[in-house]
């Protein structure tokens, strides 16, 4: 592949910019729909972007270019900074206790990013990935009352810095099979959400919070088998 096309990967990965500032856009708008469909797009990106760039060994070929910082940073402003301001602005948090809990989200979320241990040998995640948009997503899917909001970024602002396992639904083998079919309920489920504006029947909602369940503790799980 021509070094013009390898460099069509690192666009990619730049557009997830792109899809941040059109969250964001929403966001502002209110419209919520759109901000998390946004967000979604993103995801898709960045599960497409890193297998290509290691299937044509970008990071050998195209040396002058750091796929991995540019990658940490849009990951950051899709997966962390936009689903913080929804945090803030959407969960029907008191404005100064919104604003508190977007800013613990946005800070954990930027000392994660920072952590040289984030990855294990398996390719799984130590601690809390920083994945902010999948919880954001339920917790407004769900409308709980502010003390289940505040608890919930409480505790994931804390498991950052907790030395527990997140699976990497793709990279981490062990279980894999299973793991992906659960992401495939997991976006049936977001994506009949969207497309109702989340007037989905509840058993689609409470589908998504076991499949996220399953994806939040699965790699703790196994973490746990492997000690002795």
């Amino acid at each position: 592949m021509a070094q013009r096309n390898l460099f069509a990967i690192h666009l990619l990965t730049a557009s997830g910019a792109a899809l941040a500032i059109l969250s964001v856009l929403a966001i502002v708008d209110q419209n919520w729909r759109d901000a998390f469909f946004w967000l979604g797009v993103a995801t898709l990106v960045d599960g497409i972007d890193g297998p290509l760039a290691r299937r044509y060994r970008v990071r050998e070929r195209l040396p002058k270019w750091d796929g991995a910082a540019l990658d940490f940073v849009v990951d950051y402003v899709t997966y962390v900074f936009a689903p913080a301001i929804i945090v803030g602005r959407a969960l029907g948090l008191p404005p100064l206790l919104g604003e508190l809990m977007a800013i613990v989200a946005a800070v954990s979320g930027a000392l994660y990013f920072a952590d040289t241990r984030m990855k294990q040998p398996d390719h799984s995640f130590r601690g809390f990935p920083g994945v902010w948009s999948m919880p954001v997503f339920v917790l407004y899917a769900f409308q709980p009352p502010p003390v289940v909001t505040v608890a919930s970024v409480i505790a994931l602002a804390v498991l950052t810095f907790v030395p527990v396992n997140f699976v990497h639904p793709v990279r981490v083998i062990r279980w894999r099979a299973a793991t992906l079919a659960v992401v495939g309920v997991w976006v049936v489920c977001a994506i009949w959400l969207l497309a109702t504006n989340f007037a989905a029947p509840p058993s689609v909602k409470w589908v998504l919070l076991a499949a996220s369940t399953y994806l939040f503790c699965i790699a703790a799980v196994q973490q746990a088998l492997r000690t002795p």
